[in-house]
């Protein structure tokens, strides 16, 4: 089968090409308006052609720094290819971003113009713009607001006059061409700007399109943010195979969408795998008497799917009366005819991809960052080509090696322009041979495979002079149906400590099992029998480590944390410098040799 492949390696082309080699009837979708709006190949084709036009008829020119501000949708990705057409450069940004760093962004871009999805974020970057050294000259709504400058205002003028400007632009673009700065949200300090051209991007599309039975992909559904370069590459690789895309009515609808479309594939993070797995087992013990040893069996014996797939006849023969029995149910749950999920932006549980892919439901973990566009290594679906607990091989047209201190550095044509106005910070992390330092610590195990092992700047020393990598425990901690969020703390102190979020919604119908009824978080924490059983698998997890590695004492905190609240990143990682500054006075508790116990 031939590959599916640009003649340049330009993301202008991607809808075009739909259009030549596989047009859609519904080539994208949404339903934020509470019902499905369905578009052909050819609807987007002109749809992004008469948001160009506008742009040229008000004035935008090549260069020019456009920002989208919203929730998936299809207006997202029809301004997106529609700014990129004339040259432009999309500035995509969270929501949820603070004032301070939309005042950053928008001055150190120098955004013109901004596409906002809603009334709240319309007065949200109007209040900025009064803050902000560039002039912001319009701001255009998604949904309809009341005195407010719909998108739709930028089509609906005569701007035919503008076509010969219009394909004369098109096919003035290279592949060079800068095509988006994404600010990285990070753990800590300002934002940078990351750099990608279409080529950066397109390198990594057409390298994913080598690896992934992209054949398959008839139907996806898409609800990571579109502002982050994992999801957004995932996309364009969508429009290259020809696979419809769904944007679905919100977070909080995505199983209920999935149920409806039916996916043959998608993305996501770990949490949502972690809560799909958690509802799984808490419908398993609502179970009759006659059916919940059976659904205990099957669990037990996935937990046992070889790390590569690879399983001798007589534990296959289980495995298919396992699927036909209690499997066969969790693939309704993600509409009936999913054939694989890719995980990433954090480090997945391996027992979750070992339980999911026994049941019939793979999932491969991948690799990779914003600076480089952003996969560096994969895991396959083929039986042999995974390995539960790594992030898989490096993909093609990429190279990866790990430095002397244990650092994963990489090379490509996916390694992004620079950090914008920023070549210090440049110079930091690609060095004089061209690699660029990812600040993650890994090694390949004997059969290529990559396995993340930590943090760089995270890693911590002990009083006693020992590292610890607090990521490897904290993903373990995790598997603990009790625990939503840690932070393993421990840098110039004698021994390894955490700070726990619980699973509150989880320890509600636990509490309510065990006739202890608790609900306010505040009665939660302060349980002792909560800070028993957490406490419990917390030295259940230690034994899986070396001694200086084990959290000897915990706290557990009522607060939830966050993207909104400022605790986690908007990819879900803790900030650990907001972290250890909101909770100073807990942790020197928890250091204080007078408190005896080992939970607080």
């Amino acid at each position: 089968m031939n590959l599916p492949k640009l003649d340049q390696n330009r993301l202008t082309d991607l809808i075009p090409y739909q259009l030549e080699h596989n047009p859609l009837d519904q080539s994208i979708s949404d339903k934020v308006t509470g019902t499905w709006r369905k578009y052909s190949t050819s609807e987007c084709k002109k749809i992004i052609d008469d948001v160009s036009l506008g742009l040229l008829n008000i004035g935008i020119n090549p260069g020019d720094k456009i920002a989208i501000i919203s929730k998936n949708r299809v207006e997202w990705t029809f301004i997106d290819i529609a700014v990129l057409q004339i040259g432009g450069i999309v500035v995509p940004l969270y929501p949820n971003t603070s004032d301070d760093n939309f005042v950053f962004i928008f001055d150190d871009a120098g955004i013109r113009m901004t596409f906002v999805e809603d009334k709240e974020l319309y007065h949200t970057i109007k209040n900025v713009s009064k803050r902000t050294i560039t002039k912001i000259e319009k701001i255009y709504t998604f949904n309809k607001v009341d005195k407010c400058p719909h998108w739709t205002d930028i089509i609906n003028h005569n701007n035919e006059s503008f076509r010969s400007k219009l394909i004369t632009l098109i096919n003035n673009i290279k592949s060079e061409d800068l095509a988006t700065i994404i600010y990285t949200s990070g753990t800590t300090g300002v934002p940078k700007g990351v750099m990608l051209t279409h080529n950066n991007i397109m390198s990594n599309v057409n390298s994913l399109v080598m690896i992934l039975p992209f054949q398959h992909f008839k139907k996806t559904i898409s609800f990571l943010p579109l502002c982050h370069i994992f999801e957004r590459s995932t996309v364009y690789f969508y429009m290259l195979i020809g696979s419809s895309i769904n944007y679905p009515q919100g977070l909080d609808f995505v199983g209920e969408n999935i149920k409806e479309i039916k996916p043959n594939f998608f993305v996501t993070v770990p949490r949502l795998i972690e809560k799909i797995f958690e509802k799984i087992m808490a419908a398993g013990q609502k179970l009759n008497v006659l059916k919940k040893p059976i659904f205990g069996w099957a669990v037990n014996l996935a937990n046992h799917f070889g790390p590569q797939g690879r399983n001798d006849w007589f534990y296959r023969v289980r495995l298919y009366f396992a699927r036909k029995l209690v499997f066969s149910k969790w693939a309704e749950a993600l509409g009936g005819e999913v054939i694989g999920i890719i995980s990433g932006s954090a480090a997945l549980q391996p027992r979750l991809s070992r339980i999911f892919s026994a049941a019939g439901i793979p999932i491969i973990e991948g690799y990779g960052l914003t600076e480089t566009s952003p996969v560096l290594t994969c895991n396959k679906f083929e039986q042999g080509e995974y390995y539960f607990g790594t992030v898989g091989k490096t993909i093609p047209g990429v190279e990866v090696k790990i430095s002397d201190i244990g650092e994963i550095l990489a090379k490509g044509a996916n390694l992004m322009k620079g950090y914008y106005n920023n070549c210090e910070a440049t110079q930091l992390v690609i060095d004089e041979g061209g690699w660029f330092h990812t600040g993650d610590i890994g090694e390949f195990n004997e059969a290529g495979f990559l396995k993340i092992t930590g943090r760089l700047k995270e890693i911590f020393k002990t009083s006693g002079g020992k590292f610890v990598a607090p990521q490897p425990i904290e993903n373990k901690m995790r598997e603990s149906n009790f625990i939503e969020q840690i932070m393993v703390i421990g840098e110039n102190e004698k021994y390894t400590a955490a700070i726990i979020q619980p699973q509150f919604e989880f320890i509600r119908k636990w509490s309510k099992r065990k006739n202890l009824n608790l609900i306010q978080r505040e009665e939660i924490v302060q349980s002792e029998d909560v800070k028993t059983r957490i406490w419990k698998d917390v030295q259940k997890f230690n034994k899986r480590f070396g001694h200086i590695e084990q959290v000897k004492k915990i706290a557990i905190v009522s607060d939830f944390w966050s993207v909104e609240t400022g605790e986690l990143t908007p990819t879900m990682k803790v900030k650990r410098k907001i972290l250890m500054d909101k909770y100073k006075n807990l942790i020197s508790r928890i250091y204080d040799d007078s408190i005896k116990s080992n939970v607080l």
